[in-house]
């Protein structure tokens, strides 16, 4: 592992390269890109069996949310990455009449992207895809709590990207930490608010800007008329089918009415059995969770007196990182799984009198990094975007909102801060620099001293907009 005196010179030589300007060229940027999309292909059977090593992640989703997802995110900025790269023209006032403007992308410099464990490869990728796209240098932290994909895109990366401009530094808490104390340009963290406090803290010392993708408890508001079936699939496949919920959108407490509640119980209840089968801790398509001390907390969770008697749907544990898709109905506010984000394969449901009533519930907790409604009230959908503040939501769907290119995404709040994907990742390892020109004529007077009498008239003239005004002015009228 990497000690600090090692980790402070690899930034220094980073610095050094990009001040070379080899970065900011397209041809460089498109070439780093198209190494990632060679990367994916050709070795897709490695970085799936690492996936399955540190997640027992299916291969189907391990194919679908993180080969394809990094590999969608790489054709989305190769396709646009020039008409981005290209300065935006605006308009200018009278103020600096006669002129032109444009807004400049430039990168930031050396930036700084720590990754976690759930999504190991895309979490650590779709962030360097914005990176690269921006023209910056990069050092990638992933995530020693899945050590085989850590090893995988430590060694890939190395092989097929420009080491002088992109490296991969492996490690834990000490390499962290060391890293933290060093100048970057921008720090990009995906994990829990915990961390995510550290690491804003250690980058305030050196006035450092953040994004930090944190979570929170995100909620799910089911209605009573509708489509219970569907929705009950459209909620497993956000909760268990994305990595047994080990995911920082996945659905965390759903909020229905009393006389809802059994129906949807039922209907997610059947939608589970036939999904992972009368046994699920022996499905082949449910992700294990990461490791023994995140599976002790949820078995503590579930261990709380004040949920006993209330789980109406799985609940089997198993000694190896095994939990099935439970469902616990009625959960307190007071319980242990309402107080803390939950990231795994348990889902309370909570019961109001009124549909209503869930968006000051909602609101009364720390805002979340995703909500998700089913209904077909048009006018509650009106209230529900309107009431609820959350980093992102979706209507009558789960999770899909991440993978679509044209939304950002990102948390507020405690769920964090700043967001990226599509061009909103290359806008976050950006800055855009505002450039005004003018010639040498149209030179006027009014602005220099003497501050005379006629000079204000002609001021007011101008900040009035009136072009009658102004040509009396311009004239001494």
């Amino acid at each position: 592992m990497a000690t600090a005196g090692q980790l402070a010179r690899a930034a220094a030589d980073l610095r050094a390269i990009f001040a070379t300007g080899k970065t900011r060229s397209f041809e460089w940027r498109e070439s780093q890109l198209k190494a990632l999309q060679e990367m994916i292909a050709c070795r897709e059977k490695e970085i799936l069996e690492a996936l399955r090593s540190d997640l027992n992640k299916p291969e189907y989703e391990a194919y679908l949310h993180e080969i394809v997802a990094v590999s969608s995110s790489c054709n989305f900025a190769l396709k646009n990455l020039r008409q981005w790269m290209t300065p935006e023209k605006v308009k200018t006032s009278m103020a600096s009449f006669p002129s032109s403007a444009t807004i400049v992308p430039e990168p930031l410099g050396v930036v700084l992207i720590i990754s976690t464990w759930n999504y190991p490869f895309l979490l650590l990728l779709d962030p360097l895809i914005g990176a690269i796209a921006a023209g910056n240098a990069v050092v990638l932290k992933p995530s020693e709590v899945a050590p085989a994909t850590s090893f995988v895109l430590s060694t890939l990366l190395r092989e097929y990207m420009d080491t002088s401009a992109v490296k991969v530094i492996e490690g834990a808490t000490p390499q962290v930490t060391a890293l933290l104390e060093l100048k970057w340009d921008k720090i990009f963290f995906t994990g829990s608010s915990k961390v995510g406090r550290v690491v804003m803290a250690a980058a305030a010392k050196h006035l450092t800007p953040v994004v930090l993708e944190l979570g929170g408890k995100s909620p799910v508001v089911v209605d009573s008329d509708i489509d219970l079936e569907v929705t009950a699939r459209r909620i497993i496949s956000g909760k268990w089918g994305c990595n047994a919920g080990q995911t920082c959108i996945s659905p965390d407490y759903i909020l229905t009415t009393k006389a809802c509640a059994s129906q949807l119980v039922e209907a997610l209840s059947s939608q589970l059995e036939k999904f992972f089968g009368e046994e699920p801790l022996r499905s082949n398509d449910l992700a294990s969770i990461i490791n023994s001390n995140h599976f002790e907390r949820l078995a503590k969770l579930l261990d709380d007196d004040k949920i006993a008697g209330k789980v109406v749907y799985g609940g089997q544990l198993d000694g190896a990182n095994l939990i099935a898709p439970t469902v616990i109905l009625d959960a307190p506010q007071d319980s242990l799984i309402m107080n803390e984000e939950i990231f795994g394969p348990l889902l309370p449901i909570v019961t109001v009198n009124k549909l209503e009533d869930c968006i000051s519930l909602i609101n009364a907790r720390e805002k979340p990094l995703a909500a998700y409604l089913f209904t077909n009230n048009e006018r509650f959908k009106e209230e529900f975007v309107r009431g609820v503040a959350a980093g992102g939501m979706a209507i009558n769907e789960t999770a899909l909102q991440f993978a679509e290119h044209a939304l950002p995404f990102g948390g507020v709040g405690e769920s964090g801060m700043g967001s990226y994907h599509g061009k909103y990742s290359f806008d976050a390892f950006s800055h855009k620099k505002p450039v005004l020109q003018r010639g040498f004529k149209g030179d006027s007077a009014a602005r220099y001293p003497p501050y005379t009498p006629e000079k204000l008239k002609f001021l007011k003239a101008l900040m009035s907009r009136n072009m009658f005004r102004i040509l009396r002015a311009m004239l001494g009228l």
